[in-house]
């Protein structure tokens, strides 16, 4: 590994790392073997090829992690890649629990890498499913109904905003929940805003 290729941003995260230290570290070595840029990006270390990004190296309480960017195009032929939620699309991880997992696995996780870069060198694309193909909650349809206005300015809200308000609605178990939610939410979608403007 060549101190040319190391990101000071990334040294800053991993001396205030408080969990997963030496895991990411053995990530780190790994990536860079691969001829990746470090660089920082949503607060994590993240690794690209010719300015795009190609894996993220990033920590939760049960698990440190390895997620690539295009992960639903590789062919995962050990089946280790996991989809993070059933809403993410593009993104897969690998995951890890010590840091001799990460030393068994270094040729598996460099071959992923290396399929990874070929996917970004092909200009391959993850195909988004389109907003129209989710489920519309029932009670959202029934305010569309009574308010058409609503539904006109649903509809001109970008596909990311429709988006995040449907799996926020639909993520509500009881009718009610999703009524109260669609109500609070009435006024930001009535002045084009996103869930979170």
């Amino acid at each position: 590994m060549t101190t040319s290729k190391l990101n000071a941003k990334v040294d800053g995260f991993l001396r205030k790392a408080k969990s997963w230290k030496e895991e990411f570290e053995a990530l780190r070595e790994i990536v860079l073997d691969c001829e990746l840029t470090e660089d920082f990006k949503w607060m994590h270390p993240c690794y690209t090829f010719e300015g795009n990004n190609i894996v993220i190296i990033h920590g939760f309480k049960e698990y440190c992690a390895l997620l690539f960017h295009k992960g639903s195009l590789l062919k995962d032929p050990h089946g280790i890649l996991i989809q993070q939620t059933e809403n993410v699309q593009a993104a897969r991880q690998i995951r890890f629990t010590n840091v001799e997992q990460i030393e068994e696995m270094q040729l598996i996780i460099k071959e992923y890498i290396y399929e990874a870069i070929e996917v970004e060198k092909a200009g391959l694309q993850v195909e988004f499913k389109k907003t129209t193909e989710y489920t519309v909650p029932e009670e959202l349809d029934n305010k569309f109904v009574e308010i058409p206005e609503l539904k006109t300015a649903f509809e001109a809200l970008t596909p990311g905003r429709q988006r995040a308000y449907l799996f926020y609605f639909s993520g509500a178990k009881q009718s009610k929940t999703r009524e109260a939610r669609i109500e609070k939410y009435l006024p930001h979608i009535l002045d084009g805003k996103g869930l979170d403007d």
